[in-house]
């Protein structure tokens, strides 16, 4: 999302589908939708190739497993999480770990997680949903949490972190001096 990015004001003479590509475009910048496309996708082919056949001529090859109902819930959550991710942006944290973890299980479950399709769809998901924070346009950031701009010569630029604290009265600024090599060395323990 960006904050700073012009909003949209409708023109008489607009065709309807710049009006329709406007209006998507600013309800995905509101909320994970790539994210949630990802593992809405990622579940398909999860719960896709255990029950899928193909027919070859007269030969038919099935991928059916065991694991095939596990395999279907694991991607009925998937595409739920996904739909999840774009109506309810609060749960993104929860979702990213889900799906993540749900990409991981499915590897043994669904014929190698879909034949690594799902689980890399899943797995990039949940990644981008736990990465993804709400923008704050810059005019409703309170002032006091702004940056302030500080104009640093070359010198001050490269002398390294600033305000940074020295020793203390009764610290020693050498390692010598310090009670640890005190008394030729030992230490005592009270």
């Amino acid at each position: 999302m960006n904050p700073q990015a012009p909003v949209y004001v409708r023109r008489e003479d607009d065709a309807w589908l710049t009006v329709v590509y406007y209006h998507f475009h600013a309800w995905s910048g509101r909320r994970p939708f790539w994210a949630g496309l990802f593992t809405l996708l990622g579940g398909f082919p999860i719960a896709y190739f255990p029950y899928a056949d193909l027919r070859l001529g007269n030969v038919s090859l099935a991928m059916a497993t065991t694991g095939g109902a596990g395999a279907l819930i694991i991607g009925v959550l998937l595409i739920t999480l996904g739909l999840a991710l774009w109506f309810q942006q609060t749960i993104r944290v929860f979702a990213g770990v889900a799906a993540i973890l749900l990409a991981l299980v499915s590897i043994p479950v669904s014929n190698l997680g879909g034949f690594f399709m799902g689980f890399s769809l899943s797995m990039i998901g949940g990644a981008l949903a736990l990465a993804w924070v709400p923008g704050q346009p810059a005019d409703e950031a309170p002032v006091d949490q702004r940056p302030a701009a500080v104009d640093l010569g070359k010198t001050e630029a490269m002398a390294g972190f600033q305000n940074i604290p020295g020793p203390r009265e009764t610290e020693t600024a050498y390692a010598s001096d310090t009670t640890a090599h005190a008394d030729g060395g030992r230490n005592s323990a009270g």
